[in-house]
């Protein structure tokens, strides 16, 4: 049973700002799960969406969608969550499975489920890393509906402002085993010096056979792009100026500087994969995910 002041705690982690975003993103994965071509599913997502109250009253099956794929937000945009979840879903069991890790570290986890959605090997370790409020919340919902992992799960209370790297180790992260990290939806909103130095410690933590995905925007000027569809819609349909929320300075060759530091690194964007697996977004004009990057990178020898 989770006492009253938790209770709180967990809502006001998810009811405004980057929080909010975690509801969204929760809200295209529920979504993703109804569709007759569902590229990932994620059957927990819809009772996050249903516990928050600023989000109760968001879609989450393709039928309370009146305008269903050409809704820019619950259409379009959900797509692309779901085209995410799936592609950084087979990264990590990719990295794990065939590459060997056994810690999966989860930067900014938000509502992620991984731990408890994938076939994890046996022996497999996800660290959970994100504020205290969010962290909550995701425990309410996930207590309530008595799920259970399928790797030991680990979360790590924490800001990625903050001493994070502390509060991993203390929570048992072993830096002298291979890991997968995921930045997933985060490194958006972080000033540069701040993701500059999470891929500079994550290199620090990551031995020979480690894994790393995480997800950029390459635009130098976002604000080109705010009366694009898919941001016009989340601010008038559910009050998420997600522009106001990025962080707006010019961004570190983060790509660039793990591969000189020793980490093979492959660049794509999300229509790459659209076209792989034959569904989800592909361009069109005025996009505001154009300039939305995915790199994987793995470390091939220590950097010196």
């Amino acid at each position: 049973m989770v006492d009253t002041a938790h209770r709180n705690t967990g809502v006001d982690g998810v009811g405004g700002g980057v929080g909010l975003t975690a509801l969204m993103v929760a809200a295209g994965r529920a979504l993703e799960g109804g569709r007759h071509d569902s590229l990932a599913r994620d059957d927990f997502a819809e009772h996050f969406v249903l516990a928050a109250p600023a989000s109760a009253g968001w879609p989450v099956h393709p039928d309370q969608v009146p305008d269903g794929e050409a809704n820019p937000l619950w259409g379009r945009f959900a797509r692309y969550f779901g085209l995410r979840t799936r592609v950084f879903d087979d990264f990590l069991l990719q990295a794990t499975h065939v590459g060997g890790a056994r810690q999966v570290v989860l930067l900014g986890a938000g509502l992620d489920t991984r731990a408890f959605r994938l076939d994890w090997p046996a022996g497999c370790a996800v660290f959970e890393v994100d504020r205290p409020g969010v962290l909550a919340f995701k425990h309410q919902v996930l207590d309530g509906l008595s799920a259970t992992p399928k790797a030991t799960r680990i979360p790590v209370t924490t800001d990625l402002r903050d001493d994070w790297v502390g509060a991993l180790t203390d929570a048992g992260f072993d830096p002298a085993l291979p890991t997968a990290w995921l930045a997933e939806g985060l490194l958006f909103y972080l000033p540069a010096p701040a993701e500059s130095q999470l891929m500079r410690v994550a290199d620090k933590l990551s031995v020979r056979g480690s894994a790393l995905a995480f997800e950029v925007k390459v635009d130098k000027d976002l604000w080109v792009y705010r009366d694009s569809s898919i941001y016009t819609a989340t601010r008038e349909q559910i009050g998420i100026d997600l522009l106001t929320l990025f962080d707006g300075s010019p961004r570190p060759d983060s790509a660039g500087d793990l591969a000189d530091r020793g980490w093979s690194t492959l660049v794509q964007t999300p229509f790459d994969h659209s076209r792989r697996l034959g569904r989800g977004p592909l361009p069109v004009p005025n996009d505001a995910l154009e300039g939305n990057r995915w790199v994987f990178a793995h470390k091939t020898h220590p950097y010196t």
